[in-house]
């Protein structure tokens, strides 16, 4: 039996391993690349001469930057600015902590103008790696089309899906799921780090 992985479902927005995405990952030559790329060159950079130079943005009062995958045309990744080693940081769960995901969402505006236009939100995912998963040692949100099997998968288990972690009774990308639902136009309101860690809390 496969093991159940952690999900969520946002009115459309799909949140789950990075597999769910068209584009592959970036190149993962170097664990700590990201952090360099974040905190030596973007942070840096804006603080100098105010220029984000090579990310998309740096946002120091939210603490984030976007920077534009290496690989495919339009995947970005939303990093922090501060070091956050992944999924599994305390620092994710303190009361005052960003809400990375919201910030994720705004941000879909630079995966849009390389994709061309506005993207419906049903076709918007945004994705994270599991510790066992991921290649890079700071946490990274992709924002890209979500891959039309997933997609199709979502949309004939609809129903499914509720306002309460549910595994899902199908496969997404060769994996399993559990799923919830969240209504709102964006994610300013839940933060679905801390949203796992008490549906964690509560299965302990």
């Amino acid at each position: 039996m496969k093991a159940v992985r952690p999900l969520a479902l946002i009115v459309g927005l799909a949140i789950a391993a990075a597999a769910w995405l068209a584009p592959p990952l970036a190149d993962a030559s170097n664990p700590n690349a990201l952090w360099h790329v974040v905190h030596d060159l973007c942070v840096t950079d804006m603080r100098v001469s105010h220029l984000p130079a090579p990310c998309l943005e740096v946002n120091r009062r939210g603490g984030y930057a976007a920077l534009k995958d290496l690989r495919g045309k339009t995947q970005i990744l939303l990093i922090p600015t501060a070091r956050v080693s992944g999924i599994e940081s305390p620092r994710l769960l303190a009361q005052d902590s960003p809400n990375y995901w919201q910030a994720a969402w705004q941000a879909r505006r630079y995966f849009e103008k390389r994709a061309g236009g506005a993207v419906p939100r049903d076709d918007i995912g945004l994705a994270i790696n599991s510790i066992n998963g991921r290649s890079q040692n700071q946490l990274h949100i992709h924002i890209d089309c979500v891959r039309s099997d997933v997609k199709a998968a979502l949309e004939d288990h609809a129903g499914d899906i509720g306002a309460h972690w549910r595994p899902l009774d199908v496969d997404l990308a060769g994996e399993r799921y559990r799923a919830m639902r969240l209504y709102g136009n964006d994610l300013s309101a839940q933060d679905p780090f801390k949203l796992l860690a008490d549906e964690s809390a509560k299965v302990r």
